[in-house]
């Protein structure tokens, strides 16, 4: 189950609540479900009920126990708690993950993909050409220029028309035969629109470099996809637990949540005109993937024959590589298969 497919569960248990009267409000547009801000409080979380409670004229547990009622037994959901104020925590049931997998899967690249707009439907690899830059105010407009041209890829065309034509084409002198284009472009994009931009001496193709984690959790995503073939079996979309004792739950919780959200991080990087966004949700998939790879191998050991777990693991990996490279591609970075 993905945050949207939440979300609308949610919303049709309002709804539900409003036409038999147990609840006298105006039933919203949307809902917004996200991960908790802490472990141990399910799989995702709403404050919809805080939201209710004013207009209902009810405390807000009060709201949240008559949603919590309705949504118990719900398809993907196991249970629904209440916490705190009136907040809602949603554990999701044992084939929730699969389903995410199996969604993301099925959709490869088109998954989290702007709405076709234009331009951003086939804007091609982007590039970043040398030119003359020895101020900051060129850095800026430097930026500028790759963060509209990034922007256009997310669906945003309305961009070209807010800047000027002429604007931002100033472009750092030898920054990609420096550093390269994948670096040159990573730099330039991941600080925020306040936030200075800063230039490394050089490239570091190590796991310090976040450019090169992501790039590098890519590659080893689909090594693991690689592998499994050469082992003569595929991936398969279920629990990739097993035995729980032998691992840390929450790392799979955080990279599922890492998945599900990342169409979430993708509109919200385009409304807000802030590809940084983008960048950072990919630096948290790569963080999540790798821990999780550590403590929940893929493929079998030794003489080890592979199992539903490893079968369902390797799909997970291979979720994960489709993630990592559809935002590499919005972001206009390669996503090799080998580093």
């Amino acid at each position: 189950m993905t945050p949207a497919e939440l979300s609308r569960t949610v919303l049709h248990s309002v709804r539900g609540a409003v036409d038999e009267r147990e609840l006298s409000v105006p039933v919203p547009a949307r809902i917004v479900v996200q991960p908790p801000p802490r472990p141990g409080c399910g799989d995702y979380a709403s404050n919809v009920a805080l939201q209710l409670a004013k207009q209902a004229g009810r405390p807000a547990r009060e709201v949240a126990e008559i949603l919590r009622r309705r949504l118990a037994g719900s398809s993907g959901i196991a249970r629904v708690e209440i916490a705190g104020p009136g907040f809602l925590n949603f554990h999701l049931g044992d084939g929730a993950s699969a389903g995410l997998v199996r969604e993301v899967l099925s959709r490869g690249e088109r998954y989290g993909a702007p709405a076709e707009s234009g331009a951003a439907a086939g804007a091609g690899p982007g590039r970043i050409a040398d030119g003359p830059a020895r101020y900051a105010g060129e850095w800026a407009a430097a930026r500028e220029s790759v963060v509209r041209e990034v922007l256009v890829r997310l669906g945003r065309d309305d961009v070209r028309a807010r800047t000027p034509a002429a604007a931002g084409r100033a472009e750092p002198a030898g920054l990609v035969a420096r550093l390269g284009a994948d670096e040159a472009r990573w730099v330039l994009l991941k600080p925020a629109a306040a936030d200075p931009v800063r230039v490394p001496a050089r490239p570091v193709q190590h796991e310090d470099n976040p450019r090169f984690r992501v790039q590098y959790a890519h590659a080893r995503s689909r090594a693991m996809v690689r592998n499994a073939r050469e082992l003569g079996f595929a991936g398969e979309p279920g629990d990739v637990t097993g035995d729980a004792g032998h691992g840390d739950v929450r790392l799979v919780r955080t990279l599922e949540s890492c998945l599900a959200t990342y169409p979430t991080a993708v509109a919200a990087a385009a409304r807000s005109c802030a590809p940084d966004r983008l960048v950072r949700h990919l630096e948290a998939t790569a963080d999540a993937a790798l821990r999780w790879q550590e403590e929940f191998p893929p493929l079998p050991a030794g003489e080890q024959k592979p199992s539903a777990v490893h079968r369902a693991r390797v799909a997970l990996a291979e979720a994960t590589g489709t993630v990592l490279c559809n935002g590499l591609h919005l972001l206009g970075i390669s996503s090799p298969e080998h580093v």
